[in-house]
């Protein structure tokens, strides 16, 4: 027969005391998942209703759902529009550019960070700096005091070089939201990788050295190697984040000019708000959605292959 102390945590007591602690958390984390259910997954639910309708802000009498019908009619509607596959090129070309960018930078200025010397930590403020910012509040700083052909620093360090002062957000506007966007976020891959070589044991690195392997066969070897797993991260991240590039866009360019730097974002900016069609823009949003999705599904697929491949 069980003997249960007088305390009562006898066995009989573990199972409903360990259901009370779950409950506990499962009621603790409740606030947090009814916000997050909120945030996301309701605007969600309520683009793919918009999509259903052919709603113009401008003539209310259109709104109501209206089938299966209509939102092939708004596919049709978008897959037709001669603007469409240049959107879509420009969406990929700017978050393919800028992850590269950022990556080599990021690395860069990661393994020159990892090495200690005088005034690192006051470095590493200064470079984390840029993505403390807002994006609206980046795109007016590059516009008007690092663009600007007039008094801005691109047109002083032209004139430093004998060169005429030219308006790069004319002239380049798809390179110059690509550098605004990848200064922001180096940053935030530099951090990433940063903490990776951090985690790499000096042990490793010394009997390396021992070994004979000079700077690159290091990096190649063994630094690379071991950030596998941070660079998966960071660069899933950031393609997650720079599919939605908005800001930048719409303070820098608007778009323009014509549409060299119009991206899916931008693109349901202006069905829904300068044209007024919200099952249009609705629409382009699930197109965006999907979008996202196909390229995490073949990120991940390349990531599994390689796992195969080094097993």
């Amino acid at each position: 027969m069980a003997i249960t102390s007088g305390t009562g945590t006898g066995p009989s007591t573990q199972p409903a005391a360990r259901r009370s602690r779950r409950d506990a958390r499962r009621f603790l984390s409740s606030p947090a998942l009814i916000y997050l259910i909120l945030v996301t997954q309701v605007p969600f639910a309520l683009t793919i209703w918009l999509a259903f309708t052919n709603w113009n802000l401008l003539r209310p009498a259109s709104a109501g759902f209206n089938g299966l019908g209509q939102i092939v009619r708004n596919f049709r509607r978008i897959l037709t529009n001669p603007d469409f596959l240049l959107v879509i090129w420009n969406t990929i070309y700017l978050t393919v550019a800028v992850v590269l960018i950022t990556f080599i930078l990021g690395m860069l200025f990661a393994i020159l960070l990892e090495k200690p010397f005088p005034g690192r930590a006051l470095a590493r403020t200064l470079l984390i700096s840029p993505f403390l910012l807002m994006p609206v509040a980046s795109a007016v700083l590059w516009k008007n005091l690092m663009l600007d052909p007039s008094f801005g620093l691109s047109a002083w360090a032209m004139q430093l070089f004998g060169l005429q002062s030219v308006y790069l957000v004319q002239e380049a506007p798809m390179l110059s939201i690509i550098a605004i966007v990848s200064w922001q976020w180096t940053p935030f891959v530099m951090l990433i990788l940063l903490a990776g070589l951090q985690s790499l044991p000096a042990d490793t690195r010394e009997a390396a050295w021992l070994d004979g392997a000079g700077p690159v066969t290091m990096f190649r070897f063994i630094i690379l190697p071991h950030l596998r797993r941070f660079i998966e991260i960071a660069v899933l991240l950031e393609v997650i984040f720079l599919l939605n590039i908005f800001g930048e866009i719409f303070v820098i360019t608007s778009g323009g000019p014509g549409l060299q730097t119009t991206n899916l974002p931008y693109q349901i900016y202006l069905e829904a708000f300068s044209r007024w069609n919200l099952g249009t823009a609705s629409t382009y949003g699930i197109v965006a959605i999907v979008l996202a999705n196909l390229v995490i599904i073949a990120f991940i697929q390349v990531l599994r292959q390689k796992r195969k491949e080094m097993a």
